[in-house]
């Protein structure tokens, strides 16, 4: 199974050949020059590979992507509103080092005790939410100023200073 990391969605079709927008939250601007691969989540949840017969950006957070396929703008919008998954070798050459999207695979650490690792990111306008899988249930950690200690991007590790009770709730 190949390794994928959700970016965005295809909120959009742009033109009548068949273009679509993506909006992601890579958190740069950028033209996604090499990307081949796109996977797109079916009505039963797998993930399916569309190729990118062209790219190119638009702003900080969306993109004009071309898939094979898509000839028409008809045969496009079947797309929008899909969520939309990178390989996790092109998510890292494209996402930004400080985008928040960026912590995915990170471990959460309070108090010198893992928590768990960061399996996706919920960016809201006043904090973003980390969902870390915790034994067999997942928990969201807030982060923001108040519960971020630290990110250790070397050692790939976000340091908190959760409210006392937040973990047992999911637990």
């Amino acid at each position: 199974m190949i390794d994928t990391i959700s970016v965005g969605k295809f909120v959009a079709t742009f033109g009548l050949q068949g273009e679509l927008i993506l909006k992601h939250a890579l958190g740069r601007k950028t033209d996604l020059k090499g990307l081949t691969v796109v996977f797109i989540e079916d009505k039963s949840g797998a993930q399916l590979p569309y190729f990118v017969t062209a790219a190119r950006a638009k702003n900080h957070e969306e993109a004009f992507i071309k898939l094979e396929g898509t000839e028409t703008k008809e045969a496009a919008q079947l797309l929008t509103r899909k969520l939309v998954w990178f390989k996790k070798e092109d998510f890292e050459k494209f996402a930004a080092p400080a985008a928040a999207i960026s912590l995915i695979d990170f471990t959460v650490i309070e108090e010198g005790k893992i928590i768990g690792r960061i399996s996706e990111i919920i960016e809201q306008p006043h904090q973003v939410l980390c969902t870390v899988v915790i034994g067999d249930k997942e928990a969201l950690i807030p982060l923001h100023e108040e519960t971020l200690v630290k990110i250790d991007r070397k050692n790939k590790e976000v340091h908190v200073s959760l409210p006392e009770g937040l973990l047992a709730i999911y637990l």
